[in-house]
């Protein structure tokens, strides 16, 4: 409310040349009362199944126009999936303190007739924004000229349709012989989930694996894509978190696959972060030995990392990703416009992951990231669209070289080895993401390169500025919950996967954009970087 959607539609309508209609203004024509007086008489879930009906009515019998919506409607799934069947959505994006400035213009928003209007306004913006944010377009609904905004919504309707920028879909091949295959980057791709799986398919069906949070988000539009093609679809819903990934739940995991019947030629499609991605990979690669899958990734690290390469498994008490398998999917679409609703922390733990790309053998790369990173992280499609695009292409060039990690591979991981550790300790909680801990061990790998006169200390700093710059973690230090011992981290590094007769491999830089494998560093000299890190400073 207080976006400006009326007004901005009249205008945007007046420059394309179609019709304008303002839902709220059909909903009051077919009830022959006001909004408020709706809201007052029957209650809020009467006005909204109204309100779900005169949408779906005006978008199938309107086709062309341009449809104002109230500020509720885009809060329910089928309207969403309506939405994304016949039209494309566009969110007038404001702050609090200029929707505030609008809406107490006028004293007939029936949702701010009770309590503090700012609590209000606070309360629905958390609930609402980060499903707003899975419209197709964004734009800031700023203090200035309505022409200006329609302006911009023009171009980005342009660049949308002409198959220019963040909407067109970027295709990166992973080049692996018979298991070769594509991963589909752009924005509004879920939509079109069914259209891009239905070559894959010998049989018109699917079973989807996924967790509760994604399932409340992208569940309801990844089943209308695949109905608009006929594709049957059974789905699994599990908990979320690291904590998923282990025996049990891949045992639960298996026992309904079976039941759903899955046969070799059938697709298992897992819908979620590195999680979901993991657990269901490594449950395909063991059903009936081998059964096709195919990974909508939903974080930014999931697109950029877990889901490209066909790394499987699931973790033990002795650590993380010990058991699995190197099976690869028969396809990932990237979806941008799904980073949208992620938190802002886990969409920075997914960002240290492509800044890994830049270190390991792309200085161009890293040097981009420090000019666009803040957009990136601020929600620009067409860069978020890139960067993610670059990441698969760095990461299909290496997995195409070496598969199943006998060599250049392990480049990959740079900072795991220390970024393992500190999640163990951690319990692989809360307390701190995998894409943090990356972001430390990083840190941790060029300080100890540094240290050793392998790399430069002014390439060290900049790594650290970079990434403290945009919010991640670069010290040990910075973990909650108190400090941690670093003969315990020493310890859950010789249990990691790199370790090779008992000594524990490194991947370190000789500089940004050049990175080599070694196991001949002491274990005092990572202690000393360990304490080092464990310190507490001002700076």
């Amino acid at each position: 409310m207080g976006a400006g959607k009326t007004t901005v539609g009249r205008r945007l309508a007046s420059r394309l040349g179609v019709p304008f209609t303002d839902a709220d203004a059909e909903i009051e024509s077919a009830g022959g009362m006001s909004i408020p007086e709706i809201f007052e008489k029957h209650g809020e879930p009467y006005f909204r199944e109204g309100e779900r009906r005169v949408i779906e009515r005006l978008l199938r019998e309107q086709p062309g126009g341009v449809l104002a919506t109230g500020g509720g409607a885009f809060m329910d799934p089928q309207t969403r999936a309506n939405i994304t069947k016949y039209g494309v959505s566009v969110w007038l994006r404001a702050d609090v303190e200029l929707l505030l400035k609008r809406v107490q213009r006028r004293n007939n928003r029936p949702l701010l007739k009770q309590g503090d209007a700012r609590e209000t306004m606070l309360r629905l913006r958390d609930q609402r924004y980060p499903i707003y944010g899975l419209a197709d377009i964004t734009v800031d609904s700023i203090d200035a000229p309505h022409d200006e905004v329609a302006d911009t919504i023009l171009a980005k309707l342009s660049d949308r349709f002409s198959g220019q920028g963040a909407a067109a879909i970027k295709t990166v091949r992973v080049e692996l012989g018979e298991r070769a295959y594509d991963i589909h980057v752009g924005t509004g791709l879920l939509a079109k989930a069914g259209a891009l799986l239905k070559p894959l398919l010998r049989r018109q069906r699917v079973v989807i694996i996924t967790d509760s949070t994604v399932a409340g988000l992208h569940l309801g539009a990844l089943r209308q894509a695949l109905d608009a093609e006929a594709i049957a679809h059974a789905e699994m819903i599990l908990p979320p978190g690291e904590q998923t990934k282990d025996f049990t739940h891949l045992q639960r995991l298996l026992d309904w696959l079976l039941e759903q019947k899955v046969e070799r030629g059938d697709l298992v499609l897992a819908l979620g972060g590195g999680v979901m991605g993991d657990l269901t990979g490594f449950a395909s690669a063991i059903l009936r030995r081998g059964v096709d899958f195919a990974q909508i990734p939903t974080t930014l690290l999931a697109q950029v990392d877990s889901s490209v390469g066909g790394k499987t498994g699931v973790n033990t008490r002795h650590g993380k990703n010990l058991v699995g398998a190197f099976y690869q999917p028969r396809m990932v679409i990237a979806d941008i416009a799904l980073l949208d609703t992620l938190p802002e922390r886990e969409l920075l733990a997914g960002y240290a992951e492509v800044v890994k790309y830049g270190l390991i053998g792309d200085a161009p790369f890293f040097d981009w990231l420090e000019t666009a990173g803040h957009d990136i992280r601020s929600g620009d499609h067409a860069l978020r669209a890139r960067a993610v695009q670059a990441s698969c292409a760095a990461k299909a060039a290496i997995v195409a070289l070496d598969e199943r990690e006998i060599g250049p591979r392990a480049l990959l991981n740079l900072g795991h080895t220390f970024g393992h550790a500190l999640e163990r300790e951690t319990g692989y909680s809360e307390r701190l993401l995998h894409g943090e801990g990356v972001a430390i061990g990083m840190c941790l790998a060029f300080e100890l390169a540094a240290k050793q006169g392998i790399a430069p200390v002014q390439d060290a700093a900049r790594v650290a500025r970079h990434l403290s710059a945009m919010g991640l973690p670069t010290r040990i230090a910075q973990i909650a919950g108190g400090p941690l011992d670093p003969d315990r981290l020493l310890a859950h590094m010789a249990q990691d996967k790199k370790v090779a007769q008992g000594r524990i491999n490194f991947v370190l830089p000789r500089a940004i954009g050049d990175c080599f494998m070694t196991s001949q560093i002491s274990s005092d000299a990572v202690c000393e970087v360990l304490v080092a890190s464990l310190a507490k400073r001002d700076d």
